[in-house]
């Protein structure tokens, strides 16, 4: 997570550095779920499982988009 050490420019860039990897992580499970689906090799608990921690992670992404890009309420 993000240092209250850091000043603001190395903070976003945290942000977008553990952005880009939610995002492929994402991905990753996207794709690993469509491979167990489409083998019919892996069991229903299993999946869930896989699409319960890709919500996890699309949570995560939409909160760190928020902080580096906050509505503007004008």
């Amino acid at each position: 997570m993000i240092s209250e050490n850091l000043s603001d420019d190395e903070q976003e860039n945290e942000l977008r550095r553990e952005l880009l990897q939610f995002r492929q992580e994402h991905r990753d499970l996207d794709a690993a779920i469509a491979a167990l689906i489409e083998t019919g090799d892996a069991n229903t608990i299993r999946i869930q499982r896989l699409k319960k921690r890709k919500l996890v992670l699309k949570d995560r992404i939409a909160a760190i988009e928020d902080r580096l890009l906050p509505d503007i309420i004008a």
